[in-house]
């Protein structure tokens, strides 16, 4: 079944065949190697992240015995997402840039209600609880850049 998603290679070593997935807010793509170019402001829904079967067993490993976040070793350019269109150069009009907070919002609170019921629900997988670690790690992140921007 299409999902609207077109599944790209391994973002840590390129490998076609892949694995995961995990969804992330478009703020997290700046947490992405090679990531400078691209306005994560113009992002339009969800980037996501594909894993081939060894980086999965890495970044699990990673993510819930060492805690920590496999996103800067992830490759920019093997991330899916969708820019908004650009009409500002066509119509000589600048648009207002769109609003990723309830995007934000949903996916914080998903990832809170994830990392609750982990160790009582069993109908909660693995990769539900990875991908609701490194959103909430990255939201954390991103909002200590923020506060330490407008100091």
């Amino acid at each position: 079944m299409y999902t609207g998603k077109t599944e790209k290679p391994c973002c840590l070593c390129g490998n076609p065949d892949t694995e995961s997935r995990l969804d992330l807010p478009p703020r997290a793509v700046q947490q992405l190697d090679n990531s400078g170019p691209i306005a994560w402001q113009d992002i339009v829904g969800e980037v996501s992240i594909y894993f081939c079967a060894s980086d999965w067993e890495t970044v699990v490993d990673l993510v819930l015995d060492a805690g920590m976040s496999p996103l800067s070793r992830c490759n920019a350019a093997r991330a899916d997402f969708d820019l908004r269109e650009d009409f500002e150069a066509l119509l000589n009009d600048v648009r207002d840039e769109p609003d990723q907070r309830p995007l934000e919002r949903e996916m914080r609170e998903e990832s809170r209600r994830v990392i609750e019921e982990y160790d009582e629900d069993d109908h909660v997988e693995v990769r539900d609880l990875v991908e609701a670690r490194v959103v909430t790690w990255a939201l954390e992140d991103l909002a200590d850049d923020t506060v330490a921007a407008d100091d």
